[in-house]
């Protein structure tokens, strides 16, 4: 009961920390607030978020393997497949904003150069894509967590 317990606060504490960098991200990726700055905390924010990511992939695969439910129980369950489908989509979109964080620190640092206002917005939309896809999840958790789908 205690490593379940546990499991369930890692799990959630990773879960918050990546809500609350990606909120982060989507506060300071603005146009009219973006300066060089900003562009260095984008950066270190979203490694962050990255690691909280990571931290709530392997504290959810924790959960499901030393768990009071157990493998049996959550991988044979569609709507952890549905989870793990929303995760990998977020992932696979904070890619391009990942990768553009570090060009424009580069730029910055290289030439003293802001990201131009198109460029910043087509990220930001990125993020916003990842915040909202990122909200879905629990509610997939917590019908996951009450037996629908088995």
């Amino acid at each position: 009961m205690t490593l379940e317990a546990i499991l369930a606060y890692l799990h959630l504490l990773a879960i918050l920390t990546m809500v609350v960098f990606i909120s982060s991200e989507a506060a300071l990726c603005r146009v009219q607030w973006l300066n060089a700055a900003v562009v260095e905390r984008l950066a270190k924010v979203d490694m962050v978020y990255g690691i909280a990511a990571v931290a709530v992939l392997a504290t959810g695969i924790a959960r499901t393997w030393w768990g009071m439910k157990g493998t049996a129980w959550y991988w044979t369950n569609p709507l952890l497949h549905v989870k793990l489908g929303l995760f990998i989509i977020v992932g696979v979109v904070s890619i391009f904003p990942t990768l553009t964080y570090f060009r424009w620190r580069k730029t910055l640092r290289a030439t003293g150069k802001l990201p131009d206002e198109a460029d910043i917005r087509k990220t930001r939309k990125l993020v916003i894509v990842q915040a909202h896809l990122i909200a879905l999840i629990p509610l997939v958790a917590v019908f996951l967590a009450r037996g629908f789908g088995k």
